[in-house]
């Protein structure tokens, strides 16, 4: 496992694509804080960290919209990493742009916690570029 935000990211978005209702992900405080962030922006319906034999477990359940009685869309329409494990990317609170004209959010990691674009332009703190959901 070399970059465990970016499986996490894979996960959700192999997850929805085959039309599961939750995922399991190892637990992580940084994961927490991802998936707090996307279920407060109702990209995902709750997430809860559970107790697994000897370790702890991240359990996210997704969020579907109901089109038609066999049709469901999922909430999410799509996850892009931003800052790698090789390559990180940092912005200053003037650079952070839209995400899809304001229908997503980016998620950036700043010295004041893990927070959404609109939060970390209102406190005017940059910080590392994670990812982009829309």
């Amino acid at each position: 496992m070399l970059d465990p935000i970016s499986e996490m990211l894979t996960k959700i978005r192999n997850a929805q694509t085959a039309g599961l209702s939750n995922v399991s992900l190892s637990f992580s405080k940084l994961k927490l804080a991802l998936a707090k962030i996307l279920e407060k922006e109702g990209f995902i319906e709750s997430v809860a960290k559970e107790k697994q034999a000897d370790f702890d477990v991240l359990k996210i359940v997704l969020k579907y919209y109901t089109v038609s009685n066999t049709q469901k869309i999922p909430a999410i329409k799509g996850l892009r990493r931003i800052s790698k494990e090789g390559q990180r990317i940092y912005v200053r609170n003037k650079d952070i742009k839209q995400v899809k004209n304001n229908y997503g959010i980016a998620i950036i990691s700043t010295s004041k916690g893990v927070m959404t674009d609109y939060e970390s332009k209102r406190s005017g703190l940059g910080g590392e570029y994670i990812c982009e959901v829309w």
